[in-house]
């Protein structure tokens, strides 16, 4: 209500004489209302209680274990060729120079095995699938 109140004082130069003076002071009300519940939202998102929530931290664990062993079968059926550019680049992050280095590839090399990998993996997928 402070708030409220202390809007109509510092906009009281907006107010247009013509018009009902209810309306432009429910508008104002109304206003602040909406940043008071948007701040109390905000407030609420950001102290959510975690104790409640463990199950969903432990699934998320599993659910990445899952997906890394599914991944690793997968890259395990391509060739050295397909697979190393792959994991250099796409997993571990790095660069294409670092992983031709690293794998005695040309960096061109690495480029290709990491489209056609790529390639080949989206179709086992959708093997899969």
């Amino acid at each position: 209500m402070q708030e409220s109140l202390l809007a109509v004082h510092n906009q009281l130069h907006t107010y247009d004489a013509a018009q009902p003076l209810s309306a432009w002071v429910q508008a104002i009300a109304r206003y602040k209302l909406i940043d008071l519940l948007r701040r109390r939202a905000a407030h609420d998102l950001l102290n959510d209680p975690l104790d409640e929530e463990m199950e969903l931290f432990t699934t998320a664990d599993s659910e990445a274990a899952e997906a890394r062993r599914d991944l690793n079968k997968l890259l395990a059926d391509l060739p050295d060729q397909f697979r190393l550019p792959i994991v250099h680049t796409k997993l571990e992050g790095l660069s294409v120079k670092e992983a031709a280095d690293l794998s005695g590839m040309s960096e061109s090399a690495i480029k290709v095995g990491v489209h056609r990998g790529l390639k080949a993996l989206a179709a086992k997928i959708r093997g899969v699938l």
